[in-house]
């Protein structure tokens, strides 16, 4: 039988690795980040909310359009939506981590995947010209963004004028951004909410463009 005092020590070093945790949670919520690559086994970890298949439901990419993810780390929902644009279509992917860029090359090389274009590129700052792509998503990265607000604009820039965007978000991410406050972020860019699935803990949200209601100068 385990001693009273065992089971005080047992409960306080689980209470102190718990405030670890927590606290490591704290600061990286506080200091957004992408995932490091060192960690990215953990992306592909199953995702029961925000799974593949809900993301093409959304999303309803269609062949021969031209889509762009952002943050695809490792290449999670790449493949799906890559095969939902064949045979003519084309997916962007790009990352900030030359790492990742790098891994989703390989795994689409080795998936034989033709029509996927993996660069390193910052979501504040894209290397598309206006009005470029019929669809953009990204799926648990937007809080990892230092400057939300300017990856939204780009985001909106980018998109052409009848343009989509999904937005996926769940927890325990610690850099999870709630439906709410999401919401009034990109309605105020001028793309109206279009459909939502999943929960509070966990969504995919959909917004279309309007260019009749764009801001010239949104304002957080």
């Amino acid at each position: 039988m385990i001693s009273r005092r065992t089971s005080r020590a047992v409960a306080a070093l689980l209470g102190l690795v718990a405030l670890a945790i927590l606290g490591y949670a704290l600061r990286w919520r506080s200091n957004p980040s992408p995932c490091p690559y060192s960690q990215r086994y953990a992306i592909d970890l199953p995702r029961p909310i925000i799974t593949r298949s809900r993301l093409r439901e959304v999303l309803e990419p269609r062949p021969g359009e031209r889509v762009l993810e952002v943050g695809p780390g490792t290449g999670h929902y790449t493949g799906t939506v890559a095969r939902a644009i064949d045979p003519s279509g084309t997916l962007h992917a790009v990352d900030v981590q030359s790492e990742m860029v790098e891994h989703l090359r390989t795994r689409t090389r080795e998936e034989g995947r033709s029509n996927v274009e993996a660069i390193r590129g910052d979501a504040r700052s894209l290397p598309y010209s206006d009005d470029t792509f019929d669809a953009a998503y990204l799926v648990l990265v937007l809080g990892e963004i230092p400057d939300q607000q300017r990856a939204l604009d780009e985001l909106e820039r980018v998109l052409k004028p009848d343009g989509r965007l999904v937005v996926g978000e769940s927890l325990p991410d610690p850099h999870f951004v709630g439906f709410e406050r999401l919401r009034r972020r990109v309605e105020r860019r001028g793309l109206a909410l279009d459909a939502r699935v999943g929960t509070r803990a966990g969504y995919f949200a959909r917004f279309d463009a309007d260019t009749s209601e764009r801001s010239a100068d949104p304002v957080e």
